[in-house]
């Protein structure tokens, strides 16, 4: 990263130019931030107590309430900060570590979702041998291999971003830093490695894609057959909230970083990324938990033991 004496911080865009819109957002920021921490708090601690939940499924949830919580926490605090300290700063260093965790934990929940598709692909379409493909070991393994793939994302994308010599200023079009908007402050003709690099990461998102695309195909083709209604209904309650996370996650990152340029403009811009970087992670535990009947009484039980307590 040869690029820190050319300057120590970035400036980051402002949601509001006025103290009381910048006040507003903090508030807002902030409301968006507690309900996140605690509902995906309180799946993560539902799924580690209760050994009910100790299954395949809500092990890779837990994952993913995890990666929830370490991606809007990755971004929305130095926004909340800098708003309430009406500034736009942020450290050189402190860019270059946001950038890197930001993308570590989106390529992760990435890989964790694919694995979940091929997770309820197995339970449908071969429950009687779900115990022996899914079991305690493999799903660590596959746990592990999510996890490692992301951080080998984060670091390769990370250090060729800052290795690019920028010399479009300091000033990035956006509330944290992410990688389209660091190469916007490149030279020119100097950001064609990490394009490249883009590119297969690009191909191996659409590997992904695919394989939960025919997944699906494959579980909605067994669920039809189903002659039983309510075993029909069982097997959809499985699926959809997965289903529904997926589509959330891949419509706003496709938004985001596929539409036209002419679409473009900072205003613009910032929603969208609110829209693929805060809103999924507060959403998710309420995707989640509307129709899983076993999750909802674990979430049950564990708000009436903390109350409880408090008495």
């Amino acid at each position: 990263m040869s690029n820190s004496g050319s300057f120590n911080e970035f400036l980051l865009l402002a949601f509001a130019d006025t103290r009381q819109l910048q006040l507003l957002h903090f508030w807002l920021f902030l409301g968006i931030y507690l309900a996140a921490l605690l509902g995906n708090g309180l799946i993560i601690t539902a799924i580690a107590c209760d050994h009910r939940l100790h299954t395949p499924m809500y092990f890779f949830l837990l994952n993913l309430s995890l990666l929830d919580l370490g991606t809007i926490s990755t971004t929305v605090p130095k926004s909340m900060a800098n708003s309430l300290s009406n500034t736009r700063a942020i450290s050189y260093w402190g860019c270059a570590a946001q950038l890197f965790h930001f993308t570590l934990l989106f390529s992760t929940e990435y890989s964790v979702l694919t694995v979940m598709a091929y997770d309820r692909d197995v339970a449908i379409c071969k429950p009687l041998h779900y115990g022996t493909i899914m079991s305690s070991r493999a799903c660590v393994k596959m746990a592990a291999a999510a996890w490692a793939s992301g951080f080998l994302s984060a670091l390769l994308h990370t250090a060729n971003t800052f290795s690019i010599p920028l010399c479009q200023g300091n000033v990035v079009e956006q509330f944290f830093c992410e990688i389209p908007h660091i190469l916007k402050l490149s030279c020119a003709d100097s950001y064609l490695r990490e394009l490249g690099v883009l590119v297969v990461t690009i191909c191996l998102v659409f590997g992904c894609f695919i394989f939960i695309v025919l997944s699906y195909v494959q579980i909605f083709t067994v669920v039809l057959r189903i002659p039983s209604e309510q075993g029909r209904h069982k097997a959809f309650s499985m699926c959809l909230p997965h289903l529904a996370v997926v589509s959330l996650f891949v419509i706003t990152v496709m938004f985001a970083y596929l539409k036209p340029p002419s679409l473009s403009s900072p205003a613009l811009d910032l929603v969208v990324t609110v829209l693929h970087a805060v809103v999924p992670p507060t959403v998710n535990p309420l995707i989640y938990s509307m129709r899983n009947k076993e999750l909802k009484d674990a979430l049950k039980k564990l708000v009436q033991l903390l109350l409880l307590q408090q008495r």
